[in-house]
């Protein structure tokens, strides 16, 4: 299930010139008419939160197949995405982020987010439902390089996982990027273009005010580091600390908001901020659970487990097809339970009921799938079967075609499918789409 960038797919929106991302599924789109839902850009401009308008990073590593679309939603969408930022940056393909970013608005409450905008004024995120920040141009001054210390930074207590105190001096700062590392964890180091999942408490260094961070919203913030995502107060810090580690972050404007600021989260223009990130986890974009394997349940397929490649599923003979999800929890997680509105990294293989014949797996393309739960971004039987398990799981679904791709026949995927998918999740958190 591979994003086609060469060209008008099949279900191209009605007088566009790029093609449908559904279209470079196998199939094209998810059953229903297909209609976009569209939005003014002045509109997500005003749920652009934590962005900050910079030119956009394209993506880097892709040849050949790139990483899975599956089961995106039916959003009609340019070939660079309107929304300014790649869900999957690198070899990974672009998931209907437009429909999600506007669904998680109306799921999510206040919170924050960390993304940027693009210099159309279009936002790759959500912000507080209840905020109203107004865009502004981008900002020109170039990003400083990242020093370990400056003349003066402000204090910090508190003991990592929980919500730091930030004592401010009484000078103002002297305009250093700095990342300073507080406490050194004993997980592994993170790397450029890792997901991680980081906490983080933040504070205005010019107005001396609280700005929200995760330990209020609940959720760690989830995203692939160095990847272009985030403001680079966060995006460009976590590489080369290790998870477990608690780091000092203090940002310029260019680092953060630039001249313009942001007035949904009280920043002035050319404010200095604050942050103290506390990284959570990490995993690379091959990662894979492993641990011991439960048998499934009599009745559903047999799964054999071949490590960073995909799955071999082996149906039961003779089965009739389910008219009910079925689910079973081969390896069982430690982690919080996923709740609708998160966004959530998977890897998963799935094959045809009927044979165990493969149509797609996110190992083939060595590449780690996120979306956002609960909003349509995926087929129903994904949302109903992520939905409520424990993250660090390992899960099988066996997914009727009424759940699943209908009536509608995909390139791999005869109409009528059941569909079987074995599932790692290997962490959720705060996301783009679900600020």
């Amino acid at each position: 299930m591979t994003e086609n960038t060469s060209g008008q797919g099949a279900g191209t929106a009605s007088g566009g010139a790029a093609g449908d991302p559904a279209a470079s599924r196998p199939g094209g789109p998810l059953p229903g008419n297909g209609e976009s839902i569209v939005v003014p850009p002045s509109v997500l401009a005003q749920q652009a939160g934590w962005g900050q308008d910079l030119p956009r990073q394209a993506p880097s590593g892709g040849q050949g197949e790139q990483a899975p679309q599956v089961f995106a939603s039916t959003v009609r969408k340019k070939e660079i995405d309107e929304s300014g930022y790649d869900e999957n940056p690198g070899s990974a393909g672009k998931l209907g982020v437009i429909l999600g970013t506007v669904l998680a608005v109306l799921l999510v409450g206040s919170g924050v987010t960390l993304y940027l905008t693009d210099k159309s004024g279009s936002s790759s995120g959500s912000q507080a439902a209840d905020s109203t920040p107004t865009s502004a141009a981008p900002t020109t001054d170039p990003v400083p390089p990242v020093k370990d210390s400056a003349k003066v930074l402000p204090t910090v207590s508190g003991d990592f996982g929980k919500k730091a105190t930030i004592d401010l001096p009484t000078e103002a700062a002297d305009g250093s990027f700095v990342a300073k590392q507080l406490t050194e964890g004993d997980g592994p180091k993170v790397e450029k273009g890792n997901w991680v999942s980081v906490d983080f408490t933040a504070k205005d260094w010019t107005t001396g005010k609280d700005i929200q961070g995760t330990y209020e919203k609940g959720k760690p913030q989830l995203y692939q580091a160095g990847a272009g995502q985030l403001i680079p107060a966060l995006d460009s810090v976590v590489a080369g600390h290790k998870v477990g580690s608690r780091v000092l972050v203090v940002a310029p404007p260019a680092a953060a908001f630039g001249a313009q600021g942001n007035s949904s989260m009280g920043v002035g223009a050319k404010d200095n901020l604050v942050f103290v990130l506390d990284i959570r986890q990490a995993n690379a974009p091959d990662a894979t659970l492993s641990g011991d394997m439960a048998e499934p349940p009599a009745g559903m397929p047999k799964v054999k487990d071949n490590g960073r490649k995909a799955a071999d599923i082996t149906p039961v003979p003779g089965a009739p097809d389910p008219t009910e999800l079925k689910s079973a929890v081969l390896i069982q997680g430690k982690g919080h339970k996923i709740e609708a509105g998160e966004k959530v990294l998977v890897q998963y293989t799935g094959v045809l009921y009927k044979d165990g014949k493969k149509f797609d797996s996110s190992l083939d393309h060595g590449q780690a799938f996120s979306f956002v739960t609960g909003g349509g971004n995926v087929i129903e039987g994904w949302d109903k079967g992520v939905i409520g398990q424990n993250v660090g799981s390992r899960i099988e679904l066996v997914i009727p075609a009424s759940l699943g791709y209908k009536d509608k026949a995909m390139p791999s995927i005869p109409a009528n499918s059941t569909l079987v998918f074995v599932i790692d999740i290997l962490d959720a958190g705060v996301g783009a789409a679900d600020n």
